[in-house]
Formats: C-alpha cells, sequence, structure tokens
C-alpha cells in the first residue's frame, strides 16, 4: 500500500481493513476491471479508493499538480457524490490530491471553473457530468480509471444512457471497476460491453443476515402506528434514527407528528431543493436534529453518523428495499436495530417479505408507557452528572434545597425536570397478538360423494363448497378433501353428516339443477384414473409433413396461338392524330327511350322529358343530347323541376315569414281593435306595432309583410336599420 495512504487510515483509526476492502487491493488485482458485489456500509467507499491508488500514483507516493482529471467516479445521488468526496479527500489528503464534485443542483458555473484550475479526480452524478463533457469543460482524454458506484441503482434510475456516454468517451485503455449490491443481467450487460475481462469479487455472505442488525417486528393496533413509532423512538434514545415511508405526504405527515410531539426532526423528500437537503443532513451531522423522516429514494446514499435506529413506518415495496433501508445502520462495526411497524392486517405481507429476505426477526410489541418511564428513571440514575463532586456555590444551593424542602420533594422535582425536556410517551391499544397456524386434526371417518360436475363445466372448490353447505345443511367443518376430475368431482363428508346429507337430496340426489350427487364406496385414490405411463395413452406426435413439391413452371404457350406484336410507331408530328369516329346515330325509326319524369307546365301540360323529342341544349336540334354538361343542366331523376315549383307556388297561398305576418294576414283590413292596435310605420317604412299594443309577438324590431330582412338584419332596399339583439 502506499505510504501516504497508509497515514491517512492511521490517523482516522483503521487498524484493519474490512473484507472488501482487502478483496479489492490484491495484489493479483491491481491492473484488472473489477465487478464487485458487496454489502451497504461494508466500506466500499475506502476500498476502491485505495484500488485505484496505483493506477494514479504507480510508484510514487505524491500525485504530481493537477491538470486533466485522472479518475472519474460516478455516484447516482448527490448526497452519495459529496460523501465519496469528503472520503476521498482525506484519503489522498496526503498525497496532494485535488477532489472536485460536480452534481446537479450546484453551481455549474463554480464547478467549471473549479475543473479549469484542473483536479486529479472528479466525483459527480450521471447528467451533471455529462452536461460538462458535452459542453467540453470536462476532458477525459487523460482519464485513467473509472468508477460506477451503486450501478444497479444508477439503471435503477435510468441513467443507462448517461452511463453509456462517459464509458464511451473515456478513453479504451482505461479501469473499470463496479460496484453494485446485486448483479442483475442488466448489470452484466453493462459490464461486458465496456469493462475487459472482468474480475466478480462478491463478498455477500449467502444466506445469511448482516450480524450487526438486529431486526424487530413491532406488532400494533392499525391506528396506534404513528404513536408506536414515537416509543419506539423514546424508548431506544438513539443518537440518530431514520423514519421511512413510502410517500412524500407520509413523510410530511410523520414530520410534523413527531414535531409537534417534540422531538428534534427534519424531512428528506424529493420536493426538497438541494439546499434543503444540505441543510436537513447539516442539521442531523452536528446534532441540532436526532430524527429523520425519509422516502428510499430520497435518502438514498446518505451516510449519516451514529446512526443506530431504523425505523419502516410502511413496509418495503420489496426484499432489495428492506436491505437498503436496513444498511443505513449497523456500519463500521457498530451494532444497530432494524425496527418494522407491522399492523395487524399486513402481518402476513410482512412475514412473507422477511422469509425471502431470509432474515430471522423477532415478534415483539410497541414499548409502553409505563416501561418508558421507567426506563428514565433508570437512565437518570445512571447520567455521569452523579460522578462530579458538587462545587462550593452547588453545595450552598443544595443545603438551602434541603433546608427549605424535604429530600423526597427534591427527588420528585429533580425527575419532573429531567422528564421535561423529553416527549411524553404515548398510551397504546393491546396489539393483537401473533397466532400461529395451528396443525389441522385428523378429519376422522369420512364418506364419499360424486358430483356430476368437473373440469368440463368449469367446477371450483370455492363455490362447491358453500353448495354444499346450503344444500345439506352442513357445516364447512363436515366438509372435508375435495377434488375435481375431468368429468366428475369427488367431496369429502364427515361420516355422522352423510345420512342427513342423503335424505336432503332425496332420491334423485339433486343438488341444484342439472348438478346431482352420489354416494361411491371407497377413497379419493380408488377412485382417481390412473396416469398414462410415460410414452403411453399420450396421442402421437404428428408425424412431420411431406415437404412441398416445387410448384411446375407453366407450359410454353405454342408460337401459332401468340398474339402478333404490335410494332410501336413515333408519332407524326406534322400529321394529325386520327380521331375516334363518332358513334353511329340510332336510326329515325327507331324505338324511342322511355321518357323520364317532366315537370308540369303552367297550362297543367307535361314538358317534353330531355333526351327524347323535346328541344335540346340552345341551339340544337330537338331530341340532340351532344351539348355539354352544364349546357343541359343539373341532371334531376324525381325531383320536380323550376317550373312546377313554381306553379305550386301560383296555386297554393305564400306561407308568412313570422307569426306577425301571420296575424295581419288574417285580420281583414276593415277591423280596427282599438288605437292601441294600429300600425305605424318607421324611418325605414316598415311596419310595427306600437309597444304595448299587442302581446302576439314582444319583439319590438320584427319587421312586418313590407320588408324582406336578410340573416344579418339588412333589407333589400332603403336604409340600414340598427342590428337587432338576438
Amino acid at each position: 500500500m502506499i505510504p501516504t495512504l497508509s497515514e491517512a487510515l492511521a490517523e482516522r483509526g483503521f487498524d484493519t481493513l474490512t473484507e472488501v476492502q482487502q478483496a479489492v487491493t490484491a495484489a493479483e488485482l491491481a491492473e484488472a476491471d473489477l465487478l464487485v458485489s458487496a454489502q451497504t456500509g461494508s466500506g466500499k467507499t475506502v476500498g476502491f479508493g485505495l484500488a485505484i491508488a496505483p493506477t494514479l500514483m504507480g510508484d510514487e507516493s505524491r500525485l504530481d499538480l493537477p491538470g486533466a482529471p485522472l479518475a472519474l467516479i460516478v455516484a447516482p445521488t448527490r448526497e452519495l457524490a459529496l460523501q465519496v468526496q469528503r472520503e476521498l479527500a482525506w484519503l489522498y489528503a496526503r498525497a496532494g490530491a485535488r477532489v472536485v464534485s460536480c452534481i446537479g443542483g450546484m453551481d455549474a458555473r463554480e464547478e467549471r471553473r473549479a475543473l479549469e484550475r484542473g483536479a486529479h479526480i472528479v466525483v459527480g452524478t450521471p447528467g451533471r457530468l455529462r452536461d460538462h463533457i458535452t459542453r467540453g469543460s470536462l476532458d477525459l482524454s487523460a482519464i485513467r480509471a473509472v468508477v460506477l458506484d451503486e450501478a444497479d441503482e444508477m439503471l435503477d434510475l435510468g441513467f443507462r444512457e448517461d452511463l453509456e456516454f462517459m464509458l464511451g468517451e473515456a478513453p479504451a485503455e482505461r479501469r473499470t471497476l463496479m460496484f453494485s449490491a446485486t448483479v442483475s443481467p442488466a448489470i452484466a450487460d453493462l459490464a461486458k460491453a465496456y469493462q475487459r475481462d472482468a474480475v466478480r469479487v462478491t463478498t455477500l455472505s449467502r444466506g445469511t443476515q448482516h450480524t450487526d442488525i438486529a431486526y424487530q417486528v413491532v406488532q400494533v393496533a392499525a391506528a396506534d402506528s404513528d404513536h408506536a413509532i414515537i416509543n419506539l423512538l423514546r424508548f431506544h434514545d438513539a443518537p440518530t434514527a431514520i423514519v421511512f415511508a413510502n410517500t412524500r405526504a407520509a413523510v410530511a405527515r410523520l414530520a410534523a407528528r413527531l414535531a409537534n410531539r417534540g422531538l428534534p426532526v427534519v424531512s428528506l423528500s424529493g420536493e426538497l431543493s438541494q439546499d434543503e437537503r444540505s441543510h436537513a443532513l447539516q442539521a442531523l451531522r452536528d446534532g441540532r436534529a436526532r430524527v429523520c423522516v425519509a422516502t428510499d429514494v430520497a435518502a438514498r446514499g446518505i451516510d449519516l453518523p451514529n446512526l443506530d435506529l431504523v425505523i419502516h413506518a410502511d413496509l418495503p415495496t420489496n426484499t432489495e428495499a428492506l436491505l437498503h433501508r436496513s444498511g443505513r445502520t449497523g456500519r463500521a462495526g457498530r451494532k444497530g436495530i432494524s425496527a418494522l411497524i407491522v399492523p395487524d392486517r399486513v402481518t402476513a405481507k410482512a412475514t412473507r417479505l422477511l422469509k425471502w429476505a431470509k432474515i430471522e426477526a423477532e415478534w415483539t410489541a410497541a414499548p409502553s408507557r409505563e416501561e418508558i418511564l421507567a426506563l428514565d428513571e433508570t437512565r437518570l440514575l445512571a447520567d455521569p452528572v452523579w460522578e462530579d463532586a458538587p462545587s462550593e456555590a452547588e453545595a450552598a444551593f443544595a443545603a438551602r434545597l434541603l433546608a427549605e424542602h424535604g429530600p423526597e420533594q427534591i427527588a420528585a422535582a429533580c425527575l419532573r425536570l429531567y422528564r421535561a425536556g423529553l416527549s411524553a410517551p404515548e398510551e397504546l391499544n393491546a396489539a393483537p397478538a401473533r397466532t400461529e397456524r395451528a396443525e389441522r386434526a385428523p378429519f376422522g371417518p369420512s364418506a364419499w360423494f360424486e358430483l356430476s360436475i368437473g373440469q368440463n363445466r368449469r367446477a371450483e372448490a370455492r363455490w362447491i363448497l358453500p353448495l354444499l353447505c346450503r344444500a345439506g345443511d352442513l357445516d364447512k367443518t363436515q366438509i372435508g378433501r375435495i377434488r375435481i376430475l375431468p368429468e366428475t368431482t369427488l367431496v369429502e363428508i364427515a361420516e355422522p353428516a352423510a345420512p342427513g346429507l342423503i335424505d336432503r337430496l332425496g332420491p334423485a340426489g339433486i343438488l341444484e339443477e342439472d348438478i346431482t350427487a352420489r354416494q361411491v364406496e371407497g377413497t379419493v385414490e380408488d377412485m382417481r384414473p390412473p396416469r398414462p405411463a410415460p410414452g403411453q395413452g399420450r396421442p402421437a406426435r404428428k408425424e412431420a409433413s411431406a415437404p412441398r413439391p416445387p410448384r411446375k413452371a407453366p407450359a410454353p404457350v405454342p408460337a401459332a396461338s401468340r398474339p402478333a406484336p404490335v410494332a410501336a410507331e413515333a408519332p407524326n408530328p406534322v400529321a394529325a392524330a386520327p380521331q375516334p369516329a363518332a358513334p353511329a346515330r340510332a336510326p329515325d325509326d327507331a324505338k324511342p327511350r322511355k321518357p323520364r319524369h317532366a315537370a308540369p307546365k303552367r297550362d297543367g301540360s307535361r314538358a317534353e322529358p330531355r333526351g327524347t323529342n323535346g328541344p335540346g341544349p340552345k341551339g340544337a336540334p330537338a331530341g340532340d343530347r351532344t351539348g355539354s354538361r352544364s349546357q343541359q343542366g343539373p341532371k334531376r331523376m324525381d325531383r320536380p323541376g323550376p317550373k312546377a315549383a313554381k306553379a305550386k307556388d301560383d296555386a297554393a297561398p305564400r306561407k308568412p315569414r313570422n307569426p306577425a305576418q301571420k296575424w295581419d294576414a288574417a285580420r281583414p283590413k276593415s277591423d280596427t281593435r282599438g288605437p292601441e292596435r294600429a300600425e305605424r310605420k318607421d324611418e325605414t317604412g316598415s311596419a310595427r306595432t306600437r309597444p304595448g299594443a299587442s302581446d302576439t309577438s314582444k319583439r319590438m324590431d320584427r319587421p312586418a309583410t313590407g320588408a324582406r330582412r336578410t340573416w344579418k338584419g339588412k333589407p333589400k332596399g332603403g336604409d340600414t336599420p340598427p342590428r337587432r339583439t338576438r
């Protein structure tokens, strides 16, 4: 190991290396590409920092002046990138390395100026790094090593395209190290495409859980989940704790609830800006806050000091999320607790989750109020404040207290003052006890009944069981095994209940409409049809069909029956092209064509139909149909022509245009109904009814018979009246 790095480790108190650090710093892997699988919190950051040191420094103890970057470290989140920068900064401090971060949400101009001043190691998130590469501010020509930290999370977050872009821009002779908690097919494909003969390094303990993390399942009533979280925080009194929720709304609600109880709490979710996230994490590191409520995505990559308690307010969605959450604690040899809050309705889900994760957990109840108060007294007695000798001023005040108050009163006041700075514990309802599924007792003597329904009619036990209970007046405990066969169903009935079932079914054994039941002798093993032996009783495999014969070529056509080829002639530009002959006209004595419907004339006679002996187009003889379509007029089949419409208008009275006009037409001219019904004319000459004179039409601007109004209200002649409002 390089001496400057060894000195930095000694300053930090590293006596021995962790398993993953020893594996990646082996001498035989000094120049190899690595694909590493390790647990969260196993020291991977220091591990790859030590692994790339020979590639960056060679045999030297210090690095040259900063210039183009030598190493590129890619992390999925901003918090993890900042953590990696801090770790590598103290690790390479004695080697003179300059570590620059390029992180989304930070000032890109400051990062650009830092890159222009030179750097040895660049740490950043995929999106911001690609932006600097595209803009030309980050030069990858001198890169010797590329490290992908938490590669599986970066692929899950959708950074595959960015990773492929950066790996493609880096020199081909670089060294590539990938660190991932799990090696999925996507990680394997990425390693195969961008690594050269990668060595797989695995430090995960197969089939065993993290020895430094104690898992607890806290059973609570459905309404006491938040109260159980408060009591857990009070009971364990961890220096730093993190509470995981599945949604932003749950994070905001829990943070407000804990703050109302007097707990120093901060929250982390996707809706916070980078400055707010940085302030929240700094408050946890400084001790100003002791509880962090966060979502899975927001808490990825964060490393909080003295994190001894992880509480799952909502169950994780999968085993990987459970392991990542719990991996926030139990780091660097410290013991941690991972507690799952499990209401009674999700007990089965929690059991499956722990089983799939291969985790042995302790099932317990949430701490009660009495237990927390008793623990407060124990902690008060064990407080180091009792070990210090009192000063003269303190002794004088103690004597004064004893003179004015008794010892018991002073002790009670001391206890109350101690609890005043703590959150009050919550009262909890009794949690439902966890019951193990008991072994089913033997069914006992039984009789078998055969139902006339099977797989051919989609028989299912979920509706056969209630059907038997209704029809036979049975209890479900009196029904045993149900075996559904292709055409029938066998049901096991307790022997004492069999006679009653037979009596209720009657001689015909009708269970329901077309379903019958009858008692059979023997057991289900005797009545089940035997399975065919291998190769027997199965349909023979269809033989491969013979290949289709090739299609026959068409028979040649004899030369005598072929049509003579037509010789193509070039057009003669001088001679006119021959015109097709006009069709011969029918003789005069030919049978006349059946005439179409013709419109009547004014005198009642019928007009001559077109196309017969009537007049043709203008200037053409009668019966001539050689005129153009526009000359012949529109083609009409059964509709009357304009002359027929004119005759119809003359025969019948004109329909009035409006109700007022109809009333005027029906009223005799000599009829007068008082001065209020009299008509007057306005400036346009239109007859109008006086306002209030008639309620037949309430529209004052309706024209009378004398004026014709268009859609916009403009008459055919005269001045334009004011436009009416519709």
